[in-house]
């Protein structure tokens, strides 16, 4: 299993997961012309993928996904929910490139097992997916105010993850957005900060470990290096090693990351 985080932040989302039997993303959430762009930097194409996972409707998670569908006949994945909240906003997707992906299910595609489970977002019905092959897993999880026990006993001990560092609280609190969205992202709904994500990793985080990518930082709210920074002493406070054991990887809105064995 290969994979790359095309692109990760408040302005859209892209995933790449990949095995030799099947190529695949997590969420569209940049035009189709970006992810070809960026499917180009790690040398892909968009007709090569097999299917799209829909975590759920914001724009930055779906903005490319009915384009991509319609131009090079890709399934879709989404649950019940995330279907009719994203209706409207990919247009018309033939019937036989939609598929309901059950929240709490896993799915297999050749050679390639796919779990889906929930996360608390203020979406439809938001879950996000894990991807198994040869006793090796890849998980992505952002866009949710908190990490359920539920979401830990799901997740743990994955070789790779994806995990959320999406604001600094202090400069949230201190930025120009309203109140109201300050209290939407802040909340049991909404983001989680650069500090819970590294608590989070603290749980998640077993002997299998190897790979951690700081996903979803806000433009506005957060800074890479400090998002960056936070995730290490966090770990290493509690005796994690991110020198040898467990290695940290940046991601950007704009550029994929390298495709990464798993």
């Amino acid at each position: 299993m290969h994979v790359s985080v095309l692109a990760s932040g408040s302005t859209g989302n892209c995933v790449y997961v990949e095995t030799p039997e099947k190529k695949m993303i997590v969420d569209a959430g940049l035009s189709g012309k970006k992810i070809t762009s960026l499917l180009a930097e790690i040398d892909r194409t968009p007709d090569e993928l097999d299917a799209i996972f829909v975590t759920h409707e914001h724009t930055d998670h779906i903005k490319g996904v009915g384009i991509l569908s319609r131009k090079y006949g890709i399934d879709i994945y989404a649950n019940e929910l995330t279907w009719q909240a994203m209706a409207k906003n990919i247009g018309n997707i033939a019937l036989d490139h939609r598929h309901i992906f059950e929240m709490g299910k896993t799915m297999t595609l050749g050679d390639i097992d796919v779990e889906s489970f929930g996360v608390s977002h203020d979406a439809a019905a938001p879950q996000f997916y894990q991807f198994h092959r040869n006793n090796k897993a890849f998980a992505v999880l952002t866009d949710t105010g908190y990490c359920s026990d539920r979401i830990k006993g799901t997740i743990k001990n994955a070789d790779a993850y994806v995990i959320e560092s999406n604001h600094d609280v202090e400069m949230l609190r201190m930025g120009g957005y309203p109140w109201h969205l300050k209290q939407r992202i802040l909340g049991d709904k909404g983001h989680l900060s650069n500090e819970d994500g590294a608590l989070v990793m603290t749980e998640l985080i077993g002997d299998k470990t190897k790979k951690l990518f700081l996903g979803h930082l806000s433009r506005e709210n957060n800074i890479k290096e400090l998002a960056h920074m936070t995730m290490n002493h966090t770990l290493q406070v509690h005796d994690i090693d991110t020198v040898n054991t467990v290695k940290l990887y940046d991601t950007d809105p704009d550029y994929a990351t390298d495709l990464f064995a798993i």
